[in-house]
């Protein structure tokens, strides 16, 4: 029998969780700004923006080996503690995406992305921002469940991973598209692999967001 002591025993560990997603966040944002600033020429702080969410994520590393370290070992949880640890580690994928991406962006300056194609990678990053507030709602949301075990908030967590489920196909959708386009706009082998290899990485912080959820949702059915 599962009992309703998150707030004796989970509360801190969720406490965590919370902060680790909220870095998450904070980084999402400044990775739209370093994406737009690397597309405008008139825009010099990309590696100021990057290096901001690389001392973000070691931040946000700090959290995670804080809830690793400190979860309890002598009481029944709520959840299983594999998917709980499974849950960080997919949260924290989130985060390690961005960096990826801003890793590749860095390769290669704008001008080989095609000024036709600037308009479809900003409604992909627009796109793939969505998730993030839903895994902070997710955070949320799930905690209230496990303090109570209502059925009808157990409903409102699936309602925010089916969000984010809706969210990635929208992000891939927007990347098959400029897949499409990038073919048409650009004949330089290099600069083929190097735009479609990106637009690829950006729609990859959806489905690592989509991960979050489902791994929650497994947390849900125990």
């Amino acid at each position: 029998m599962r009992l309703p002591f998150l707030s004796a025993v989970m509360a801190p560990t969720f406490d965590k969780i919370h902060e680790h997603a909220d870095k998450v966040k904070e980084c999402a944002w400044i990775f739209q700004q370093a994406f737009e600033c690397h597309l405008n020429v008139h825009c010099d702080s990309f590696e100021a923006l990057r290096a901001q969410i690389v001392h973000l994520k070691n931040d946000a590393h700090v959290f995670k080996h804080q809830i690793q370290d400190h979860l309890p070992r002598k009481f029944l949880m709520p959840m299983d503690k594999a998917h709980l640890l499974k849950y960080i580690k997919k949260q924290n994928g989130v985060l390690e995406s961005l960096v990826k991406v801003l890793a590749w962006i860095s390769y290669r300056s704008s001008e080989f992305i095609p000024a036709d194609l600037h308009k479809d990678f900003f409604l992909l990053v627009d796109a793939v921002m969505d998730p993030f507030e839903e895994i902070s709602s997710l955070v949320t949301e799930s905690r209230k469940y496990f303090e109570h075990f209502s059925e009808t908030q157990r409903n409102k967590v699936k309602e925010v991973i089916h969000a984010i489920h809706l969210q990635k196909h929208e992000a891939v959708h927007i990347e098959e598209m400029i897949k499409q386009k990038t073919f048409d706009a650009i004949t330089d082998p290099l600069s083929l692999f190097h735009v479609i290899r990106l637009a690829e990485l950006i729609s990859e912080i959806a489905d690592h967001a989509e991960k979050t959820g489902d791994v929650m949702r497994a947390m849900l059915a125990r």
